[in-house]
């Protein structure tokens, strides 16, 4: 019995070197908090801009009463505010990660990491031309589910290589989109959603789950 105990516990050990081997496991719940919240400003900024003057009707998904003009600035605005969102969510992750990597003593940057970022790299960037060129064309509000697919993809192709309750929140990323997709009018609110709320709580989740007994 105690023979039994001891191989089981030195199977454990081995599965938990081979896991930490081959998978990134030092992302932090906190990196999706302050991801989520940052995308709750970046979308607040958005309502508040188009509440006002000939921005009043969000529903008009397709601006099809708007000049050039109009198009114009909307479009620099909402570059704007996505590049901001995107490196404050950058910073604040990378911090958070780094912090719990080095309380856990792991590298930040290995094999496992550079697997992750390549795996998520080619969707997200594909997914980051495909929206310009739907801002080019003026079709503004499918840019936004758009990128909650893309973004749920890229979560999905790199969840193989860290932990796999990222997959769930890749399907809900995906699902979210594609239901945006066919409810014009509110892509606004579903992007704050996927990008905010859906962070908030996978992030909290995680570490509630993986780093609040450890810290």
């Amino acid at each position: 019995m105690h023979e039994s105990r001891e191989h089981l516990q030195t199977l454990t050990e081995i599965r938990s070197l081979m896991e930490r081997s081959s998978k990134f496991l030092s992302l932090s719940g906190l990196s999706g908090v302050s991801a989520g919240l940052i995308a709750l400003g970046g979308a607040t900024a958005v309502y508040m801009r188009m509440r006002t003057g000939v921005f009043l009707v969000a529903r008009d998904y397709q601006l099809e009463t708007y000049t050039d003009a109009d198009h114009s600035s909307l479009k620099q605005f909402l570059v704007t505010v996505a590049v901001l969102v995107l490196i404050l969510a950058l910073l604040t992750g990378t911090y958070f990660t780094i912090r719990k990597a080095r309380m856990h003593k792991q590298s930040v940057w290995n094999k496992s990491s550079q697997r992750l970022l390549w795996a998520m790299l080619v969707p997200l960037a594909t997914g980051g031309v495909f929206c310009l060129a739907l801002l080019q064309y003026n079709l503004i509000w499918i840019a936004f589910p758009v990128t909650l697919i893309f973004y749920g993809l890229a979560l999905l192709n790199g969840s193989k290589y860290t932990l796999r309750d990222v997959e769930s929140l890749a399907y809900c990323e995906i699902s979210l989109g594609l239901i945006s997709l066919f409810w014009p009018g509110y892509n606004l609110l579903t992007w704050t959603i996927g990008f905010g709320v859906l962070h908030i709580v996978y992030g909290l989740a995680m570490y509630y789950k993986y780093e609040r007994t450890t810290t």
